[in-house]
Formats: C-alpha cells, structure tokens, sequence
C-alpha cells in the first residue's frame, strides 16, 4: 500500500458547558485529568503514537491554558516536519468566529492547502482512550469510501448524547443513516440494547472533504457542523464508510480491551476518574508501549507521613501524583492531582482533588470533584449534606455529586 500524507486537526475549541464549573477558566480540551493530564494529551498522545505528527489544533473559547499547555508541552522536531501548532479563529473567510466544527476547518482552509496532505484525519480533544489512526486510515482507503467514521457501541439509553450509526444490512461496512443526538433510535440487530455511536473521529480523502465544507458554507440551513452536517452529506452520496473500533488494537494493549469514554459532563468526568483506581482498571495509563504525554511537574514525589501526633498518612486504591503530601490523613479511591495536602485526620473518599487542593486538619471530603487551588479549612466537610453545599454555592449534579470551582472559598465552620 503507497503511504499516505496525512494531515491531523483537533478540534478544540468546545465550550463544555456541561463540565461547568470545571470549565468556566479553561477550555474543554485543558480540563485536568487522571492526575497530571490535559483531556487533549490523550488526543495528541494517540496521533503521535500513530506516527501522525503534523498536527494543527483549532481553538477557540478560553484557549489561553490550553495553548500555554500546549506550546511548553508538545515540541517536536521541526527539521523532520513535525509540529503541533495552535490555529485560533482567524476571520480569513469574513468577520465571524467559527460557528460550528465544519466552519472551524472551513475557515483554516489554508491550513490543507499549505500541507497538501492525501488524508485528512480530523477528532475531538476531549475524550478518554487508546487508538492506532493509523489502523484506521488504512482501513479507509482499503475501503475505498470517501469519509470514514470511528463508531463505538454504547447503552441505548444514551442515544441522545451522540451522533448514531445505521449500517447498512447488505453492507456493514457502509453507513445508511446518521443522525445527530435523537431521543430514540432502533438496538443493534445481535444486541438490542446497544447502539453505535460516533467518537467524534473521522478521516477524509483531502479532495471530497474541501468540497463538502464548500458546499456546507453555501447551504444557508446548515448549522456547520461535523457530525450534524457534513457526515451526512457523504451518507447521502453512499462514500460514507464506518470503522469499528472493537478491531482496533494498540501494542501493550489488552486483546478485546477498547475503552472509550466521552467525559463532557460532570458524571462522566468523575466516573471515569473511578475507573482508573479500580485494582484492574479497564484504561491503563501505565502502557509504556503507547505512552501518554503531557507536560512534567518539577514537584517532588509524593509522600506519605506521620503528622505530629504520630497519625501515619494512608492511602489506598488511589493515584497520588508528584507532590502530593498525606500527613497524617486517610485517602481512599481518590485521585490526587499535583501538589495537593492532606492534613493529620483528614479524610479523602471517592473524589477528585485537583492542582494545589489543600485538605486541613479533621476536615472530610467525598464523593466530590475540587478544582486547583481550594483550601478546605479545619473540620469542614464536603459532600455530605447536599442542603449544606448548596447554600455554600458548591454545584451539586442530580447524582449527588458535589463540585466546587477554582479558588472558591469554602466557610471556616469553627
């Protein structure tokens, strides 16, 4: 098979008004994650691995951490061409910023022509997983089909959280139908239960993709949008192919492994922080043959110590990164960001403590999500009365999960 050029964009410019108040600082791509992780170094990590390292990645809404993560983490070797380059909305077709995911590619049309790659692989920046593309692209173009969506199979009942996929019976390797986010949709024919689901991943031949942005900036009723938009324009003209991800395996993966998880809301975030302090966690960040990049804490290692009452710091089903300091506290099923303290008596269960998190003394915490730089004082407690942490201005989910934001204050209660 002759190779192919291939040009990556990531599409990064998402609000993520449903991982408020996570987001109201940052954008959706540089939400913290698993302990010393932005959502997008998954996302890169993944392109790299694939050995795609022309990369472009078009942001948008609050970008300043994320292109600060980006231009102090993802350096690579410009004598062999390689790069990750921010591209923010630049107006070069008129004075509006994007108004969708095509529109975003639309409006850095530039960016393909000056590359001039023979593939176009385009994915989201928020998601959890592991994935060769490279095995995709391959499967695209043995496929002959124009656009090619990644398709993973999900809960019926979560039918209106994504773009779902019918395959067409005669060809299952093509799609018939995609509609993006319906209240229902039909189970699959050996598994009534389940749906496909779009990842948000797809790749194009470069030529059929700048036709169909043409077509989709000169259709007035479009809403510009990759999944609601331009799939179905390749679904109409039969060129739209479907990629399983169950067939996709990465080196020191586990056979029959493929974990995929969408975090864009508060539960999901957390949820997917419970998954990795589980004994046999279904995503392993500790793969040295696919490894995970991101930019590296010059704190020191994590420690576990007797406070001065001789109270020995423990830690249990968790993952503490560099930094973190139990003195004399009880962490259990948590995941502690860097630089965060527990102090002698202090109790940390099921929750998420990000950057700077400072835990005093006999203070309780559980069942909660803590953005950077909160200081919980003495004795306080947090997630156990949803009155209590509501009249405290904390953001409780409908499952009883509790989030404070960034810097907020939290009441001295002695």
């Amino acid at each position: 098979m002759v190779e192919k050029k291939v040009l990556s964009v990531v599409l990064a410019g998402g609000e993520g008004k449903r991982l408020m108040p996570l987001t109201a600082d940052r954008a959706k791509p540089a939400v913290p994650f698993g302990g010393e992780y932005r959502l997008i170094d998954f996302a890169l990590s993944n392109l790299v691995n694939s050995r795609f390292r022309e990369i472009v990645v078009l942001t948008q809404y609050k970008s300043h951490s994320l292109d600060r993560h980006i231009s102090e983490t993802w350096r690579m070797s410009t004598m062999l061409n390689n790069y990750v380059a921010t591209v923010p909305a630049q107006q070069r077709r008129g004075k509006d910023w994007f108004t969708g995911s095509a529109n975003a590619i639309y409006q850095s049309m530039n960016l393909i022509s000056d590359a001039r790659p023979d593939i176009v692989v385009v994915i989201g920046a928020d998601h959890v997983y592991h994935m060769d593309f490279q095995q995709m692209v391959d499967h695209h173009v043995a496929s002959g089909a124009k656009a090619t969506v990644a398709a993973v199979r999900q809960p019926l009942e979560l039918a209106d959280q994504f773009g779902v996929i019918e395959t067409d019976a005669t060809d299952p390797g093509r799609i018939k139908a995609f509609v993006e986010k319906p209240a229902t949709t039909p189970g699959l024919a050996d598994d009534p239960a389940q749906f496909l689901a779009s990842m948000g991943n797809y790749v194009f031949d470069t030529d059929a993709l700048v036709e169909a942005l043409n077509a989709d900036d000169a259709n007035p009723e479009s809403n510009n949008d990759m999944g609601g938009d331009i799939v179905p324009y390749f679904v109409g003209s039969g060129e739209a192919g479907v990629y399983d991800f169950t067939t996709n395996e990465v080196p020191g993966g586990t056979p029959g492994k493929h974990y995929w998880r969408d975090v864009g809301t508060l539960d999901s975030y957390y949820d997917a922080h419970m998954d990795l302090v589980q004994p046999w966690p279904e995503f392993n960040l500790y793969n040295r043959a696919w490894p995970l990049y991101t930019r590296q804490s010059v704190s020191p290692p994590a420690k576990l110590v007797r406070s001065a009452s001789r109270r020995p710091g423990t830690a249990g089903d968790s993952i503490l990164a560099q930094g973190v300091v139990i003195s004399g506290g009880t962490v259990a099923q948590s995941v502690l960001f860097t630089d965060v303290r527990v102090g002698n008596e202090a109790w940390v269960e099921q929750s998420v403590l990000l950057d700077s998190v400072t835990v005093g003394e006999g203070a309780h915490v559980r069942n909660a999500i803590i953005d950077k730089n909160v200081v919980i004082p003495a004795g306080a407690r947090i997630g156990f009365d949803r009155a209590e942490d509501e009249a405290n201005g904390y953001t409780v989910t409908d499952s009883g999960l509790t989030v404070l934001s960034k810097n907020q204050r939290v009441p001295d209660p002695r």
